[in-house]
């Protein structure tokens, strides 16, 4: 696999272009660079299969929409994972529990019944 080749076609996917990035590097330290420096030090090939991670796993791309790519892990193969910008919900209801009420795996709605009538 070809890291620039796999990150151009993950911001196309992604639905953004490379005029879009406003940062590339890590969150945690501060490293970053330009995407023109990105370009050549991604321009190289590696295994992205089973294994260890080969690329920096803390390696962020950010655009101006405030969505981003990660690197991203699952049983030894790599890639590009995406978060979506935040959108705020058209319409808002309180919580009043956070903890499941059955088995488990609930969601905020299904913790929280009444909460629907409780806004109207």
């Amino acid at each position: 696999m070809n890291l620039l080749t796999e990150t151009v076609a993950a911001i196309q996917e992604s639905g953004h272009s490379t005029d879009d990035i406003v940062f590339i590097g890590s969150e945690e330290t501060g490293h970053s660079c330009t995407w023109e420096q990105f370009q050549i030090l991604a321009d190289k090939e590696y295994d992205a299969g089973f294994g260890s991670q080969k690329v920096a796993e803390d390696l962020i791309i950010v655009f101006s929409d405030g969505a981003k790519m990660w690197r991203g892990e699952y049983d030894g193969s790599e890639g590009w994972d995406f978060s979506a910008p935040f959108k705020a919900p058209a319409a808002i209801q309180p919580i009043r529990n956070l903890f499941t009420l059955g088995v488990g795996w609930d969601s905020l709605a299904d913790m929280n019944p009444d909460a629907e009538q409780d806004a109207e």
